[in-house]
């Protein structure tokens, strides 16, 4: 994008944000007419006061309207950039399958160091270690393109199932930082890629990515059907195994599928399908990581509470927790993601209950668990700016601490 003169870079900038020419115009206290003039390349930029106001309007660095790559931020380890973005975009816009009809692939890595290289990534998602993932993301998804690309006999499906969990890595990451659109496209291409794979388990686990992305694209019926299709596919019996793998992806499309109906507030299917997802729990025994999915009775209670609170029953959430999850060996065990993850989701609960004080404890304690799942998830943010602005007086120094690290007002 560097070679866009910088009418069409704020044109692209404003779309990306999901902004009218209008409500753009709005928020600089100009015209639409004015804001139209700069994009066309008509009327020129050339006062730094107008171009900060607009890049601050756009939330993105002003340098990346005039074509330059911006500053590393100093919390570059916990957050992912714009230029971090453009760049995984890049990459999940390649379509290496396609220009071997043409040219000769650049050599990928082999089968085994591939594989390790997604090992790697997926603990680096699990550990919520965001701003290394997200930088590692664009190679890893060529090297995983290239390989796949390449691959024949009976290399082809290895490098087709590498391919497609590294989709499902990429979409997980960008859906946890607010990109959710290009989660959706990187879960729909490893569906895609899963049948090539031959291997059903992993194009559940790629429908549970795409229902997630779904749900923070808004789209809670599509998910909830995705989830639930897949899942009555995959059940164990009727010729299907019951081995802990198969238990593990059909559990999650059945929790997946309880927080698309929850979104719905429909409170009956969320009953029946994490029921149903207690059942699997129970057959598993125990909390495992098959197909990178943490699936057990410990995330199937976080589960129930997460649902809770997005049927508004803040209540409810907090009992689970205080019941069922808080002190339990099973919760200490689970890797710092899925941990925060919930500390997040009761922060949410307590702020439904009005418990402001234990809203603020819970975050703090997430962020010590795992500071990019609260510093950097726009979910997060929201939910400090609620509690700040229903807090009377000076909020503990721990938390207005950490609203400070956010970048939220107080």
């Amino acid at each position: 994008m560097d070679e866009l003169p910088i009418g069409r870079r704020v044109a692209y900038w404003r779309g990306r944000r999901k902004m009218s020419q209008q409500v753009f115009a709005d928020r600089l206290g100009k015209s639409k007419s004015w804001v139209d003039k700069v994009e066309r390349g008509v009327r020129r930029l050339d006062k730094f006061s107008v171009l900060y106001e607009i890049a601050d309007v756009l939330q993105l660095d002003a340098s990346l309207l005039l074509g330059k790559e911006p500053e590393r931020r100093a919390d570059g380890l916990t957050c992912i950039d714009e230029v971090e973005v453009e760049e995984i975009r890049s990459a999940l816009e390649r379509y290496d399958s396609m220009s071997t009809f043409f040219a000769t692939t650049p050599q990928p890595p082999s089968l085994a160091e591939m594989t390790k290289s997604v090992n790697h990534a997926w603990l680096t998602f699990q550990y919520a270690r965001y701003g290394v993932l997200t930088r590692a993301l664009p190679k890893l998804v060529r090297d995983a393109q290239a390989l796949d690309s390449v691959a024949n006999g009976d290399d082809a499906q290895p490098a087709a199932h590498l391919l497609g969990q590294v989709y499902q890595i990429a979409s997980s990451a960008l859906r946890k930082l607010g990109e959710y659109e290009l989660a959706w496209l990187a879960a729909d291409r490893s569906m895609a890629v899963s049948q090539r794979a031959d291997d059903p388990l992993l194009a559940g686990v790629a429908t549970y990515r795409v229902g997630s992305a779904l749900l923070a694209l808004g789209r809670a019926r599509p998910a909830l059907e995705v989830n639930v299709s897949v899942a009555n596919r995959l059940a164990p019996g009727g010729g299907n195994d019951s081995n802990p793998e198969r238990l593990s992806v059909y559990g999650m499309l059945l929790l997946q599928g309880a927080m698309a109906a929850a979104r719905m507030g429909d409170n009956n299917t969320v009953r029946d399908l994490v029921n149903g997802a207690e059942e699997v729990a129970g057959a598993l025994g125990s909390d495992q990581n098959h197909y990178w999915t943490s699936f057990g009775p410990t995330n199937l209670e976080l589960h129930r509470a997460a649902a809770a609170v997005e049927l508004g029953e803040g209540w409810q959430a907090v009992d689970t927790h205080e019941q069922k999850i808080m002190g339990q060996d099973g919760f200490n065990a689970l890797l710092p993601e899925r941990r925060a993850h919930h500390m997040l989701d009761l922060a949410r609960g307590f702020a439904q209950i009005g418990d402001l004080d234990k809203a603020g404890e819970a975050l703090v304690d997430g962020d010590r668990l795992a500071p990019s799942e609260i510093r950097c998830r726009p979910i997060a943010h929201e939910v400090m700016s609620n509690v700040l602005r229903r807090t009377r007086g000076a909020p503990p120094a721990p938390f207005a601490e950490l609203a400070e690290h956010m970048g939220v007002g107080i």
